[in-house]
């Protein structure tokens, strides 16, 4: 892979890859909304491009650009936190958005695309979860993830294109949304404001964005066509145990509320990677502590 094109580039996976294929001396071209509020968070260098492409101009982008490009990654979404997982006909646009980022794909000489699935296709689930793990998902957020993976791995076949879908768990780093569990407590403790949480018992798996985005890196130029893959650090903890590396690194002064908030009626309670199947086809493994993520979080804000 000499070039690559990606969607939803400014969050933390995103802007991470970025970095890690300049690393690699690769070129990159970022479609970005023209309006994106985040747009100054894409990396500002020699090998970038940003062309200007909503979710909703996918279907119409032409290549004006006079390269061909090797792999397309779809991170882009829209819909992600809260109510909005459960609008339905966003949802659904987001399914169509994804087919039509395959089709941008072919007419960008793409021969490759990558699509960022989620946990969320699979509900909950008391298994490790793999390719193989039955996906039952609860919400609307899910159920789109899950038929834009199964729908856009037929019309990449169609079109001759290598299909992988990417099921990512928990990924934190430099430049992740405000509303995420590690971004609001690392805001929490930072203030010194007392911070309420669940028990914290849920077994979970984080992985940071470095390593994330290096998964994926591999994944254009190793990742087998047609497979599923889940990304994750492929350890789990409880919660709690994760809230309280937040603030011993933040302030360990914080004062932390568990059990001030009650689960969920769909609470997930066990969230771990089984990532052997990630790592027999690229040598890909995690390489960053929990902690040690944090730290570079705070280096950035």
């Amino acid at each position: 892979m000499q070039r690559a094109i990606i969607t939803g580039a400014t969050g933390a996976i995103g802007t991470a890859l970025i970095n890690k294929l300049i690393e690699e001396k690769k070129e990159v071209l970022v479609f970005c909304r023209k309006d994106s509020k985040r747009a100054s968070q894409i990396p500002d260098h020699p090998l970038v491009t940003i062309k200007y492409c909503a979710l909703d101009e996918l279907e119409k982008v032409e290549n004006d650009t006079g390269k061909t490009y090797d792999t397309f990654y779809h991170f882009a979404w829209d819909g992600t936190f809260g109510a909005d997982r459960n609008d339905m006909h966003r949802q659904n646009l987001n399914v169509k958005y994804a087919l039509d980022a395959v089709a941008a794909a072919k007419r960008f000489g793409c021969k490759t695309f990558i699509g960022a699935g989620s946990q969320a296709e699979y509900g909950r689930s008391d298994d490790k979860l793999s390719a193989k793990t039955a996906a039952f998902p609860e919400n609307g957020y899910g159920i789109a993830k899950l038929c834009a993976g199964q729908l856009t791995r037929v019309y990449a076949e169609q079109l001759g294109i290598k299909h992988i879908w990417v099921r990512i768990l928990s990924v934190y780093g430099p430049r992740d949304g405000a509303n995420t569990m590690v971004s609001s407590s690392i805001q929490k403790f930072k203030s010194g404001q007392s911070a309420q949480f669940t028990k914290g018992e849920q077994l979970w798996d984080y992985l940071y964005s470095g390593d994330a985005a290096k998964a994926f890196a591999l994944l254009g130029d190793k990742g087998k066509d047609g497979k599923v893959y889940v990304l994750g650090s492929g350890k789990e903890r409880p919660l709690k145990d994760y809230i309280e590396d937040i603030a011993e690194v933040v302030n360990p002064q914080a004062e932390i509320q568990f059990g001030a908030v009650p689960y969920s009626d769909k609470q997930v309670m066990r969230l771990c990677a089984d990532i052997s199947e990630l790592t027999a086809d690229t040598g890909w493994k995690p390489e960053t502590d929990f902690k040690q993520g944090i730290k570079n979080i705070l280096k950035t804000l």
